[in-house]
Formats: C-alpha cells, sequence, structure tokens
C-alpha cells in the first residue's frame, strides 16, 4: 500500500503566495473548459447531449479504433465527471483518451474509460477568501471483478496510482507530466508503476526519479505479452 500525501494550507486570492489565480489559464489541458459554445445555439441540449464519440475497443490504455472485436456497450465503463465554472470550480482531465463522451450541460461534461486506460483528473476550487481544494488524481479504470478506489466524480471508481492535494504539489506533478511529453511518450502509456513511485517519493518527501526512456521500452514489450 501506498500513502497519501499531505495537504497544503489555503493561500489568500490575490496576494504573491495564493494559488488562487494558477488553474486560469489553459495550457496543457486537455479539457479546459465544459462544453464551451457546444450547447449555446441549440436550446434542446442544455439538459442532455450525446457527442458522436460512440465507438468500439479492443481495451488497453490507447484510443480505440472502430471495428474492434469489443464494443462499449459490453465494457464496465469507468465515467468521470467534470464541471467547469472558471474561477470557482474548475475540473479538467490533464491526459486521458476516452472512448465516449456526453455532454450533460453547458458547464458538465461525462467521459468514459475503458478498462485499463489511464486517465490525470484535476480538481480546483475557490472562494472569497482563496482556494479550497486543489487535487490530481491519476488513475487505471478497472474491469469487472477488480478491486477499485473510491474516488469524487469517478464512477464507480479505479486503481489510483497518484494522488496529490494541495496546489504547489499538483503543479509539482504537472511538470513531471510535461517531462515525459517531452521526453516523446504519451503519459497514457506510461507504466503505471512509475505514478505509483512519484507518488510514493512525493509523500515521503522524496524526488521522483525522471522518467526513463529505457524503462518504458521495456514495460511496453512486457506489456504485449499479456494475454
Amino acid at each position: 500500500m501506498f500513502g497519501l500525501s499531505g495537504t497544503a494550507p489555503f493561500g489568500l486570492s490575490g496576494t504573491g503566495s495564493s494559488d488562487y489565480r494558477e488553474p486560469k489559464s489553459c495550457a496543457n489541458r486537455r479539457n479546459c473548459c465544459a462544453s464551451g459554445p457546444l450547447n449555446y445555439p441549440n436550446k434542446e441540449s442544455y439538459g442532455f447531449l450525446l457527442t458522436s464519440l460512440r465507438l468500439c475497443t479492443g481495451g488497453g490504455s490507447a484510443p480505440p479504433a472502430t471495428g474492434s472485436s469489443t464494443c462499449l456497450d459490453d465494457l464496465p465503463l469507468t465515467h468521470v465527471t467534470l464541471v467547469w465554472r472558471e474561477g470557482i470550480r474548475e475540473e479538467w482531465l490533464r491526459f486521458g483518451k476516452p472512448v465516449d463522451e456526453r455532454i450533460v450541460d453547458r458547464r458538465t461534461r461525462i467521459e468514459s474509460y475503458a478498462p485499463g486506460q489511464l486517465f490525470a483528473l484535476v480538481r480546483w476550487a475557490a472562494n472569497d477568501h482563496g482556494t479550497v481544494r486543489s487535487t490530481l488524481d491519476i488513475v487505471r479504470a478497472v474491469g469487472r471483478n477488480e478491486a477499485y478506489t473510491t474516488v469524487p466524480q469517478i464512477d464507480p471508481g479505479g486503481e489510483l496510482l497518484l494522488s496529490v492535494r494541495g496546489w504547489t504539489r499538483v503543479r509539482r506533478v504537472l511538470a513531471l507530466i510535461d517531462a515525459v511529453e517531452a521526453a516523446a511518450t504519451d503519459p497514457c502509456e506510461a507504466a503505471p508503476d512509475y505514478w505509483r513511485h512519484v507518488h510514493n517519493r512525493l509523500a515521503a518527501g522524496l524526488p521522483p526519479r525522471a522518467h526513463a526512456p529505457g524503462r518504458h521500452r521495456a514495460w511496453l514489450r512486457r506489456r504485449k505479452l499479456w494475454p
């Protein structure tokens, strides 16, 4: 088992040390707004809208390909609810390749992941006094009969690989994800053990090791041997 990291103290909005304004930049966010203007011209879609992203998948963390052997209706999908109210409640996926997506309203969407897929969920909220929540969770979607951890806004839950609290630690993990991408590696394809390592090192107050391309190649080869 690996322990959960601590919580950083709240900052005061408008000060130099505050993290209140940090999430307002959309840099490196896969979903930095809930639904944009997608629903605005269509009043009938305000309460419920299905997107065209309805695919079949053969599993794994790669995006599904149409025509694969297993369809979504046959898979135990993991659903992630995202809400975007700028400056108040901002939630997005730093990385992840959903196999299905549903727009609930102008501020809320639900993304679905097949068993084995990895995704990184960032949640931030603030009030008039400053930041009240800054979290980042990296989760592996689980299959039937697999054990899982319950995580807010993730239904039913997933294998929790990394969980940090406080904007300082969230920002540090975001920088590590940027470094993985800078090394031409898709974070969705990184070994789950690497994210567990990052979690444990941060929880112990130690610097995580850099993501090694050689270890990543070994992980990809090992994954090919799975049935």
